[in-house]
């Protein structure tokens, strides 16, 4: 039996050997960290402890999580550190709990900004790093996976409750500190923001994608995100043969209850009813729905193809303001 040489590069086709494996592992996460590293930011609130944040503007735009600087007190004073050791004032632009994200506005001039990368193009088992400040430990790096996708995370915001869907599980160590800081893929992209330790090596993260970019936009824009709400409570299903070959899509968003004189009961709409299209645009799950409910369809008649007892049906609600 010959031994490969692990100084040797493996020949064209076959799998890299251990050596070399472990090499380009480090180089992706040695790469990510000094790339990403200077726009990570350790976050001091003040009240509450800390977190950290993330730079997307070179004029000091931050992302964050919602629970790391929200306050009943007003708007708390929070000071931004860096791993270059600047220290500047950030201020609080607009916070949506029920997404746990937040925009914050940091002082200072040429902050390196991250990119931002899609979330929809991750795999379970590719390669992620999150770069935050656990324990007050600024710049900390810890690698992983992706361990799972489509995951959900309840939030809160007063009475109202929401999911938020696709959320990112990872084995990337997190630990208290971390939420508001970057999960970044090979290429140093951000993919999410860390939200949460759900376990030991079970961390998620807030996915950055066409709704989470749509609700960073409105934050910096308005400092809000407006949202059209029809009142139902309902998951992501999968449709019945007969009926995802003839719309064609295989899910849809099942309704499990209509809220009393809501827009949806008002409609028609019922429970085991299955939603797959808003205004003729496919609703293949609920993080479809919630993209497609935005702020331009409140108070505006709209149409829900609905699925019931087998067949189709068109059914026209009128979406109010989630308050």
């Amino acid at each position: 039996m010959t031994l490969q040489d692990p100084a040797q590069p493996a020949a064209p086709g076959a799998l890299p050997s251990d050596a070399e494996a472990l090499d380009a592992y480090l180089r992706v996460v040695s790469h990510v960290a000094e790339t990403l590293a200077p726009s990570v930011a350790n976050l001091r609130v003040s009240r509450r402890g800390g977190g950290s944040g993330v730079v997307i503007t070179p004029d000091g735009f931050m992302l964050t999580s919602a629970h790391v600087v929200e306050s009943r007190r007003g708007r708390p004073r929070i000071q931004a550190t860096f791993t270059d050791g600047r220290e500047v004032a950030a201020h609080v632009i607009g916070t949506d709990p029920l997404s746990d994200l937040a925009v914050l506005r940091a002082d200072g001039e040429s902050l390196p900004p991250a990119d931002l990368g899609d979330a929809a193009r991750l795999r379970v088992g590719q390669l992620v790093v999150a770069i935050g400040n656990p324990h007050g430990f600024a710049g900390s790096v810890t690698a992983g996976v992706v361990s799972a996708l489509g995951r959900s995370l309840p939030t809160r915001a007063g009475a109202v409750a929401r999911v938020v869907d696709d959320v990112i599980q990872t084995d990337a160590a997190l630990n208290p500190g971390n939420s508001g800081g970057a999960l970044v893929d090979g290429h140093g992209r951000v993919v999410g923001i860390n939200t949460a330790v759900a376990g030991v090596g079970l961390g998620l993260a807030v996915p950055i994608n066409a709704t989470t970019r749509g609700i960073v936009s409105a934050l910096m824009r308005d400092g809000r995100v407006r949202r059209a709400w029809i009142g139902i409570a309902g998951g992501t299903r999968p449709l019945p043969p007969r009926v995802a070959t003839a719309v064609p899509r295989e899910r849809g968003v099942e309704v499990a209850e209509a809220t009393q004189d809501a827009p949806a009961a008002a409609s028609g709409l019922r429970p085991e009813d299955l939603v797959v299209a808003i205004d003729g645009l496919p609703v293949r799950g609920v993080d479809d729905m919630h993209r497609l409910l935005t702020g331009e369809r409140i108070g505006r008649d709209c149409e829900l193809t609905v699925v019931r007892n087998g067949g189709e049906l068109a059914v026209a609600v009128t979406p109010s303001e989630l308050s």
